[in-house]
């Protein structure tokens, strides 16, 4: 299979620079495998759209402020100063050092040292997969990050981050501090848009995947199955596995909301076919022709061509299916990404 099969042309002004006037003011485009059919709808219509007794999963964990930009102070290769830089936090490693993506990369050099606003650092080695290891004099947290910070909106956002985005790029249920990038699909909901989901006695529980270098990295393998999807931390907690359990037995329907509880889901699935609660770490690569073990319905935005995602989200609503849904997507003028309209696959 390759890649390129999961290829489409999307005009540029359709890519959602900013997030809409008000959250959950979102358009929803219906993929109805069974009946072969789309449907124009909009977010707030979910409650009536999905039977009472189906389970939502949604993903809980919190976007910190993890794009620094510092100067270089100091290179141990050049000695060149002054230099602009920025750098994405992926991971941390230990009290000083953090796995990062760093903009114009190969420019930045193990020995290199950086200074942000009140704490320095040195770039002391490449740590694979195209990031590279950064270690600070002093330790840094989410306190630090706080302040010094910036919201890490992806590149096809073309405009600096603004106090905006901190509240916007953020879901309103976020608790567990640890992703690089927001789990898009949750932006969508409210506290009132909850609320009515759990009035049309549709049940809801958490998962908590942290985003990282699997959603940076894009396939650029021909072949989709050459392509290697890297980890990222999970946890899917006792009441999460019994609710989903509780769910089948009565045979409800389990609707994952965004890619990244589809990957803990699947991931966390044994060969009991049962999900086992529990911390690991999601490596799994979906696409054609995966079997969905855990998984019935999908909210998710729309994502990149060639993406991984698409990959995904082709596996479960059939590739020519899903591209003929972005096609009329397209037409109707739908926004694109993290900032986008989204999709209700069932």
């Amino acid at each position: 299979m390759k890649t390129n099969d999961f290829y489409f042309d999307l005009p540029e002004n359709l890519i959602a620079q900013y997030p809409p006037a008000e959250r959950g003011q979102s358009r929803l485009l219906v993929i109805n495998r069974k009946e072969r059919r789309l449907e124009h709808r909009m977010v707030r219509d979910l409650p009536s759209i999905l039977e009472s007794g189906t389970l939502m999963v949604f993903n809980n964990s919190r976007v910190r402020r993890a794009r620094i930009f510092g100067v270089s102070s100091e290179s141990k290769l050049s000695g060149a100063t002054g230099t602009k830089a920025e750098f994405l936090l992926l991971k941390k490693i230990d009290a000083l050092s953090w796995q990062v993506l760093a903009n114009r990369s190969k420019r930045r050099k193990p020995g290199s040292r950086y200074v942000f606003d009140d704490v320095g650092g040195e770039i002391i080695s490449g740590s694979g997969e195209g990031t590279m290891v950064l270690r600070f004099d002093h330790p840094i947290d989410d306190a630090w990050l706080d302040l010094h910070g910036h919201v890490p909106l992806p590149p096809y956002i073309k405009r600096s981050d603004s106090g905006l985005d901190w509240e916007r790029y953020q879901t309103v249920y976020a608790r567990e501090h640890g992703s690089a990038a927001a789990p898009t699909a949750g932006l969508h909901f409210t506290g009132e848009l909850l609320g009515e989901i759990e009035a049309a006695g549709i049940e809801t529980v958490f998962i908590t995947l942290h985003v990282g270098l699997g959603t940076f990295r894009p396939v650029t393998a021909e072949r989709v199955e050459d392509h290697t999807m890297h980890g990222e931390w999970y946890d899917l907690p006792e009441e999460t596995a019994a609710e989903i359990a509780r769910c089948r037995a009565r045979g409800g329907r389990v609707v994952a909301v965004g890619s990244t509880t589809v990957r803990t889901l699947e991931s966390a699935t044994g060969a009991d076919g049962q999900p086992a609660p529990g911390c690991g770490r999601s490596s799994i690569f979906i696409y054609p022709p995966h079997v969905f073990r855990q998984v019935d319905a999908i909210l998710t935005n729309f994502h990149l061509p060639r993406s991984s995602l698409m990959m995904m989200m082709s596996a479960f609503a059939g590739r020519e299916r899903l591209l003929a849904a972005y096609d009329a997507a397209i037409r109707e003028r739908y926004r694109f990404f993290s900032y986008g309209d989204c999709m209700l696959i069932i």
